[in-house]
């Protein structure tokens, strides 16, 4: 009997015990409101669990590759066990700096399997099982191995095609959330100003109508905000703000600009790509007026929060917290560096540094825990907002699949061949198919010199040279290739084998430009930026870190090129660059010239297209080409009155912003303005394609007011369409003009529509207007 008792009250033990494991925690619980869920589970994490929340910890070394296995490594699980960290940055990355390679990284069946390790041990071994979001650099495509590598941020604006960025943004997208990454750092909005800056090649461009269309194209592409779409991510808009223009052109240091510019012409990219659905934003390194933008708060709540209505989490640059106290000198400690960042509007400690002090910060009553709770609620609402509480892990098999898939890779050849900018053709192009080609130069067949910075290591056969593209349009006995030269070394070269193969062909193309190769014998700062130094020399002349006091040719490039026009052979040059480098010499000299920006993986392809005339050029460019670094800045759109010549040279760039030819010739006519309301016009008009090719054309309009309350810009970009026109045909382009269009900040810094009188004026770039009108607003 007693027995049985026993018994009997185990029973029901058991019995309620499975009662209980039935019912689900109202956080966990898919079917309440988000916002309920948040709060039930803030209210049941400890202070140090918060604060672990907010910490992005750097990823790349948290696992280990055991044959077809991936487990977490002891580093991780004891920088879990210390720190609880909710985030890890670049853990499927791969470069010298991290020190990842082909050999020892991540491929995406590997990569899927270690973000599940990694889901698996944090979910398992917290107390609350909050799944990690893993956050992955993809400006220009995931920056992992086995990816699809597009054009850099440079050449997608130079496409001045939304639809088709937005293509390459669904592309990312899905490569980063099937391999089981969540956050896409990218687009760049930095508006490019200065040439001589080492990051220009991440930009969307000089201008803020163009940036911030085609950012919010592809931010669209990831998935616009969406979050409970199967292949969203998160994307994280980069740098806020005004980061592009620091004095000399050095990465990092302070930025002087007025507020009526911030307001004006640096912050629109951003809320217009914010409202396109971006969710998170990083903070830049330099500083505003002697306050760190990772600790100003006028721009991260102020404007972000309380202006903008902006719902997603920011997120600091690379230890940019830990440079409050250690490179600002703003602050006396760590501590005191992520308290200020956590006041002004910081929410994630992209390095952990800093926000690992905060619960000492919090004890010591330097921060309230109400601050942190804050912050930590807007990175949990987006975990459960992308569903990871109930699906946090993903399929190796279908990662293995559905990566560099060859529609993946026909979009990034598609979007290569769209930037292509074409700045000379004195009738060399397009190149006949019955001719021997002479293939030159540093950057003819160097299948790193085509990707740009943020890249990861490739196989060679994933990457297509402009020596591989000719390859594929002529009988390999009518190309023969010389190096001729390397990008910066001056201690070997062969321009002497490079002359003779010139006299021996038809047509000598040549290529000439930059690097942003990263290599392991280049040294590396903490934060990831490469150190330039006169002792290592690599071809990397340009990417994160590498600054230029000059733009013109590096090594012996410019003893190449004159070489090889005095065997008076057809010369077209190529430019493949991650800034508008001199090109002064290749204007005047050579018979067809081109920039190819860092095309991606597809570039040697997508040129051949072009200089076969498989494809009509129309990539335009989207930052002006300047004659001289001494006539920096020479962007287009800079305020009145006009620039006037210098004693040297003219004041106007070499190639103006929007420049770019074609194959075929087009006219415009027909301009039209109809008001549609008392607030909107519509502009119309024909473009007939008078040439002999199918061709596309990229009409831009331009606004002027003739007289303000403050100085406006000599002219302002506020539409542009790229519109493909058979030959023979006219195409018939309609621009809506609305009362952003119009406004400007006035003198008590609000954005307001004065009266007043406008020129229109339609053109095929910032310094070729084709039609004008004028329009009174009344």
């Amino acid at each position: 009997m007693k027995f049985l008792k026993i018994w009997g009250i185990s029973l029901c033990l058991c019995s309620f015990a499975a009662v209980s494991a039935k019912q689900v925690l109202p956080y966990k619980n898919p079917k309440l409101p988000i916002a309920e869920r948040v709060e039930d589970l803030l209210h049941r994490m400890t202070l140090e669990e918060k604060v672990g929340q907010i910490q992005c910890a750097l990823g790349w070394n948290y696992y280990t590759i055991k044959g077809r296995k991936v487990t977490v490594s002891d580093k991780f699980m004891k920088d879990f066990s210390e720190r609880h960290p909710g985030m890890l940055w670049g853990t499927y990355r791969a470069d010298p700096w991290t020190r990842k390679t082909l050999a020892n990284g991540l491929n995406p069946e590997l990569a899927a399997k270690a973000g599940n390790a990694l889901q698996k041990y944090a979910i398992e071994h917290s107390r609350l099982g909050i799944p990690l979001f893993l956050a992955e650099e993809a400006p220009h495509g995931h920056m992992a191995i086995g990816t699809t590598v597009f054009p850099t941020g440079l050449g997608m604006a130079a496409t001045w095609s939304p639809e088709l960025i937005e293509q390459a943004g669904r592309v990312i997208s899905r490569e980063i959330r099937i391999q089981g990454g969540h956050i896409s750092y990218g687009p760049v909005l930095d508006l490019a100003r200065d040439p001589r800056w080492s990051r220009v090649e991440e930009t969307m461009g000089e201008d803020p109508v163009l940036s911030g269309d085609i950012g919010a194209a592809e931010v669209r592409g990831l998935g616009a905000g969406d979050l409970t779409k199967p292949y969203s991510t998160l994307a994280t808009l980069k740098h806020f703000i005004a980061y592009g223009i620091s004095e000399g052109g050095q990465n990092g240091r302070p930025s002087i600009i007025g507020q009526r510019e911030l307001l004006g012409s640096f912050l629109p990219p951003f809320h217009k790509v914010i409202d396109a659905g971006a969710l998170s934003v990083m903070t830049s390194y330099n500083s505003m007026d002697g306050i760190p933008c990772t600790s100003n708060k006028y721009l991260l709540t102020d404007i972000l929060r309380h202006q903008w209505h902006f719902k997603g989490f920011v997120v600091s640059d690379l230890y940019s917290i830990d440079g409050i106290y250690g490179t600002h000198h703003v602050a006396r400690s760590l501590e005191d560096a992520g308290v200020m960042a956590l006041k002004a509007g910081v929410d994630v400690d992209l390095g952990a540094n800093a926000y690992s002090r905060l619960c000492d910060a919090v004890k010591n009553g330097k921060v309230s825990e109400s601050a942190v709770d804050t912050a930590v609620a807007r990175v949990l609402r987006m975990k459960m907002e992308m569903g990871l509480f109930e699906h946090p892990y993903v399929n190796p098999e279908a990662a293995a699949r559905g990566v560099r898939t060859p529609a993946n890779i026909e979009v990034s050849r598609c979007v290569a061949r769209a930037s292509i900018t074409l700045l000379k053709n004195d009738g060399a192009l397009p190149l006949r198919r019955k001719i021997k080609v002479a293939v030159i130069g540093p950057n003819a067949d160097n299948r790193y010199n085509m990707l740009g910075d943020y890249t990861a290591p490739q196989e060679d056969s994933n990457i297509k040279t402009l020596l591989d593209g000719v390859r594929t349009k002529l009988p390999l006995s009518d190309v023969e290739y010389v190096k001729g030269c390397a990008i910066r070394d001056t201690t070997t070269e062969n321009i002497k084998e490079a002359v003779e193969a010139a006299y021996s062909s038809d047509v000598v193309i040549v290529a000439v430009g930059g690097s942003s190769a990263r290599d392991f014998k280049t040294n590396y700062k903490e934060t990831g930026a490469a150190v330039a130094d006169s002792k290592t020399v690599s071809d990397m002349e340009c990417g994160e870190g590498f600054d230029r006091a000059t733009l013109r040719l590096l090594g012996l490039q410019n003893r190449l090129l004159e070489a090889l026009k005095e065997t008076g052979k057809p010369l077209v040059v190529v430019y493949i660059e991650g800034r508008p480098l001199d090109k002064v010499w290749a204007s005047k000299n050579a018979d067809a010239l081109l920039t190819a920006y860092y095309p991606g993986q597809e570039g040697g392809d997508a040129l051949a297209d072009v200089l076969f005339g498989d494809y009509d050029p129309a990539g335009r460019l989207p930052v002006s080409v300047p004659r001289s670094t001494g006539q920096l800045p020479v962007y287009y759109n800079q305020k009145v009155p006009v620039a006037h010549d210098y004693v040297e040279m003219p004041a106007t760039p070499l190639y103006p912003f929007g420049y770019g030819l074609s194959y075929t010739s087009f006219e415009y006519s027909g301009l039209k303005v109809t008001r549609l309301s008392d607030k909107n016009y519509e502009v119309s008009f024909d473009i007939h394609n008078t040439g002999s090719y199918d061709g596309d054309e990229v009409p831009q309009l331009y606004l002027t007011e003739e007289y303000a309350s403050v100085v406006q810009p000599v002219r302002q970009l506020k539409h542009f369409r790229r519109i493909h026109i058979r030959k023979g045909e006219i195409g018939h382009v309609t621009f809506i003009l609305t009362p952003d269009d119009f406004s400007l900040i006035n003198e008590d810094m609000k954005r307001v529509v004065e009266p007043g009188d406008f020129d229109i004026q339609i053109g095929s770039s910032s310094a070729d207007i084709r039609l004008k009108t004028k329009l009174s607003i009344q």
